[in-house]
């Protein structure tokens, strides 16, 4: 796993800073669309499921199909990114996921939208593995936490801008047009790919003048200490993310009597905090240097107070405790990722994220289903009170395995 130094080709060396920041600009965007697709279905759960006669349960699993094969796909596109490259991979995922997220539109019940979104989340599994090659191999180490905060933050601004969006296109074509809809969004940044993306494979030959390392392969990669502190802390740290992004429009309607309209105005509000929370945490993993163990805790207290959500009195407490959680749980991504890529050199990012975002996908998975018959029960607290537990899961689970580093990188 030695580093080699491969020399930039000629006249690349002095690129231009605007180059250098195009990859992570342009995984920004695909991740901005990637979770304006996803969530499209959550903003308009409540119309859906009265609309297809389905309940909380069943819509629990219809998400479970998608984490299930995003779980799976993380990975899986991470070893192809790190051998075909971005161009070509990209490229590949977007078109798949783009399809799936149209063929929402003709979905008719369970069956068929549980295909739908497993074919979407197949797609949407290269979103940040693509998103940690592209700063890892365009970024110098001192930048790399604010390019990861970019490149990542498109999920949580695309998690924000989805409701605005996507309630206007409903409320004038129906949640059939708002599916169409985000296929457009989609082939529309195919388009802009195929154009800039040449500038971005000279940005990553400029890149890899600093370190690269042929990737090791993927079960020699699961023996890493590492590899598996990154799970924990990604998984278990971030699974609240998942049940706010999934369960909140329920949850409002339910508790505050919110219409399709009041969801629209004001679900962008939790995924703000995800937005400014990768910022933050970015720039404070660039400023203070790699001090994980008292960031990460610092996230964790944060994220604490989601245990009285469901005790809070008004509407407008709970959204803003949604956004203190997502803001806090931001750092658990932030700092699981940005662990893990100084501990392997430059060779393994897309594998590493595509590891970090699956576990995530399997806990979504695993406990959507769960969090959908609470919510059946009506037993909003109890749900509550379960999410909040992981992140202290996750700390703890993090803390006991990353006690011994795999690599003299980690810090």
């Amino acid at each position: 796993m030695k580093p080699v130094t491969i020399p930039a080709p000629e006249g690349l060396a002095h690129q231009n800073q605007a180059d250098r920041w195009l990859p992570a600009i342009s995984m920004w965007l695909v991740s901005l669309i990637s979770y304006i697709d996803r969530n499209t279905l959550a903003i308009l759960a409540p119309v859906i499921l009265a609309e297809t006669h389905l309940n909380a349960e069943q819509y629990g699993f219809i998400i479970s199909c998608f984490s299930v094969a995003y779980m799976v796909a993380n990975p899986v596109w991470g070893y192809i990114l790190d051998r075909v490259g971005l161009r070509r991979g990209m490229t590949a995922a977007v078109t798949i996921w783009t399809l799936a997220s149209m063929a929402h539109a003709w979905a008719t019940g369970f069956w068929t939208f549980g295909i739908a979104r497993a074919i979407l989340g197949a797609g949407e599994g290269a979103t940040f593995p693509g998103g940690l090659r592209a700063v890892t191999y365009t970024l110098s180490p001192a930048k790399r936490g604010r390019g990861m905060a970019i490149a990542y933050s498109g999920g949580s601004l695309g998690a924000m801008a989805a409701p605005l969006i996507v309630t206007p296109v409903y409320a004038a074509f129906g949640w059939h047009g708002a599916f169409l809809f985000t296929g457009f969004l989609g082939a529309a940044w195919i388009i802009f790919w195929r154009l800039t993306s040449k500038s971005v494979e000279k940005a990553s030959a400029v890149g890899q003048m600093e370190e690269f390392a042929p990737p090791l392969p993927f079960m020699d990669l699961l023996r890493q200490r590492t590899v598996w502190a990154l799970m924990a802390a990604y998984a278990l740290g971030a699974t609240p993310l998942g049940f706010i992004l999934y369960y909140s429009s329920l949850y409002l309607k339910a508790r505050f009597a919110f219409t399709a309209t009041d969801l629209g105005y004001t679900l962008w509000i939790p995924p703000f905090g995800w937005e400014v929370g990768y910022f933050v945490w970015g720039a404070l993993l660039d400023r203070i240097g790699p001090r994980f163990r008292g960031m990460m805790f610092t996230s964790l207290i944060l994220s604490l107070p989601l245990f009285w959500t469901d005790s809070l009195p008004t509407a407008q407490l709970v959204l803003g405790e949604m956004f203190l959680a997502m803001f806090a749980l931001a750092g658990f991504v932030v700092m699981a990722v940005g662990y893990a890529v100084r501990n392997f050199p430059a060779g393994h990012s897309g594998l590493l994220a595509g590891v970090g975002g699956g576990s995530w996908g399997a806990m979504v998975a695993l406990t959507s289903p769960w969090f959908g018959m609470l919510f059946d029960q009506k037993n909003y607290g109890t749900a509550f009170r379960i999410a909040s537990i992981f992140p202290v899961l996750g700390y703890i689970a993090w803390r006991l395995i990353a006690r011994h580093p795999d690599s003299r990188r980690a810090q």
